[in-house]
């Protein structure tokens, strides 16, 4: 992994290989990181200089690396919620725009839920912006109430039964 970030150049026309893992060194994780402040502190401005917070510190914490023919694409990160035994957070799914149109964002919130399935969990929680509701009802989330406020934007909490 040469840079954290891709190039354009980077990019094949043919249909790519998607892989999605636990990070699992220094590199990918500086790769994960760099990819959660290009979208949520560049181009979205949900945060204003970094959207780290005490979750990246906790062992407990899962970071996924979301790779396009091996170069860092996504990330999504997911973790256990102390007070609700069984229930786990996902959050920080992010995808660089030039590969959105790829297809990588479907296989990073499909580990996420296998992964927390597989490691105890009953059941996901997530805060999902409105224009990508529809995503993850087609992945088979279920909406949760009616849209709030989160981060100063409006998400739809939705929600995923998990299986070990």
């Amino acid at each position: 992994m040469k840079g954290v970030l891709p190039s354009r150049s980077s990019l094949r026309s043919e249909a790519p290989e998607l892989v999605c893992r636990a990070v699992a060194d220094g590199p990918e994780r500086a790769a994960h990181h760099a990819i959660r402040r290009a979208v949520f502190v560049a181009e979205q401005a949900v945060f204003t200089s970094d959207d780290a917070d005490v979750r990246d510190a906790s062992p407990t914490t899962v970071h996924v690396l979301g790779l396009v023919d091996g170069v860092p694409a996504g990330t999504v990160r997911f973790y256990p919620l102390e007070v609700e035994p069984g229930v786990w957070k996902g959050d920080r799914l992010a995808v660089l725009p030039e590969f959105r149109h790829v297809g990588i964002g479907r296989p990073l919130v499909r580990f996420a839920v296998a992964t927390a399935g597989r490691l105890g969990g009953s059941r996901m929680v997530a805060q999902i912006q409105p224009a990508n509701v529809r995503f993850f009802s087609a992945l088979g989330w279920t909406a949760l109430g009616a849209p709030a406020d989160y981060l100063g934007i409006l998400h739809q909490q939705m929600s995923i039964e998990l299986v070990p």
